[in-house]
């Protein structure tokens, strides 16, 4: 989907209210919208048989007994300028979206000659406001690129492009005077419902006594060969004893505390992560080589422990993970944790 957002000009078309002229779609519009889809939504366009299959599939469903809404603002010239198409699907009711109906934004497309107008902006507000005002649809979707990400969350939404989602229900009716106001609490799940989402991790950083760092060869995730003791947070579960359980499970030992955080890590988004990720790296402490030599792993997981000078592990590791081990290696070292925010852009 596109996006945008620039001043408008005085030569363009526009209503009474000084808006841009937006219509309802109707299946007349169906292969102009799939047109649209295909040349500028579309990584290939469609072939001329395709053509012909999603228009005959969407016209039927571009009608008031359909699940397609759409709308779209016409050039001067009759041809379509920018649409919006959205689809209506039904959802197990929840607080957040009590009539079970959620909405999602197929497509949003301008044409090249008349971007850069706030079109997009125009045609995509519009169905929402019907979807939530006439349709009742509470739940809304989409994915969208980085780039068009700003619009739709200005326009309510949240998460990351891969899955952006926002929950919207009708203002409440004013009361006759002298009527208590309706409550505006927020139900808990449609609250959580707005929050990005995030994976949070835990690692141990451990050492021999000589301050050699001590990783584990893993046997499943070629992309980080090398590693901290640690892993993914179980719900509900505090980070120190998510830490001691890792430990537990793959080396055998228990891990000394109190707790002593050295080092926070944040990952962006990916295509293949579409989640944020939060590492808290705590100190494991000092092991002796009789330590060293009784760990046990655990043989799904890992096949080797090794301790190696900081300097050595440069040539084991991706860029990235090598510069998570020297900023934790160096908070241990000076005592001030470490905060990284580049995990994962490499």
């Amino acid at each position: 989907m596109n996006a945008d957002t620039a001043p408008t000009t005085a030569a363009e078309p526009r209503d009474a209210a000084g808006r841009p002229p937006v219509r309802a779609a109707t299946a007349a519009d169906a292969e102009a919208i799939t047109r649209m889809r295909s040349e500028y939504v579309l990584s290939s366009p469609l072939t001329e048989d395709w053509v012909r299959q999603c228009t005959d599939e969407l016209a039927p469903r571009l009608t008031p007994e359909g699940d397609a809404r759409a709308f779209v603002l016409d050039a001067p010239d009759g041809t379509m300028a920018a649409c919006a198409l959205g689809l209506i699907h039904p959802v197990l009711p929840a607080p957040a979206y009590p009539r079970g109906r959620a909405g999602r934004v197929q497509m949003v497309a301008t044409h090249p000659n008349h971007r850069r107008r706030g079109y997009a902006r125009a045609v995509v507000s519009t169905l929402l406001d019907h979807l939530a005002d006439v349709e009742d649809v509470t739940l809304f979707e989409l994915h969208t690129s980085p780039e068009a990400a700003p619009l739709y969350r200005e326009l309510g939404f949240s998460g990351n492009p891969a899955l952006m989602r926002m929950t919207r229900h009708r203002p409440p009716a004013v009361g006759a005077p002298g009527e208590q106001p309706v409550p505006t609490w927020v139900p808990p799940q449609q609250y959580a419902d707005a929050l990005p989402r995030a994976a949070a991790f835990v690692c141990l950083y451990v050492t021999d006594e000589d301050d050699r760092p001590l990783q584990l060869h893993s046997v499943y995730s070629p992309g980080h060969p090398w590693h901290m003791i640690g892993g993914a947070m179980d719900l509900g579960e505090r980070p120190w004893d998510a830490v001691m359980r890792e430990c537990r499970e793959e080396t055998g030992l228990t891990a000394a505390g109190p707790p002593r955080l050295l080092a926070t890590v944040y990952g962006q988004p990916r295509a293949q992560r579409p989640y944020s990720t939060l590492q808290l790296i705590f100190d494991g402490g000092r092991l002796t080589d009789a330590q060293i030599r009784g760990l046990t792993l655990n043989p799904r997981e890992h096949d080797e422990a090794r301790v190696l000078p900081l300097a050595e592990w440069e040539a084991l590791m991706p860029a990235r993970d090598f510069a998570r081990l020297r900023a934790v290696e160096k908070a241990r070292r000076t005592g001030v944790a470490a905060y990284v925010d580049t995990w994962g852009n490499a």
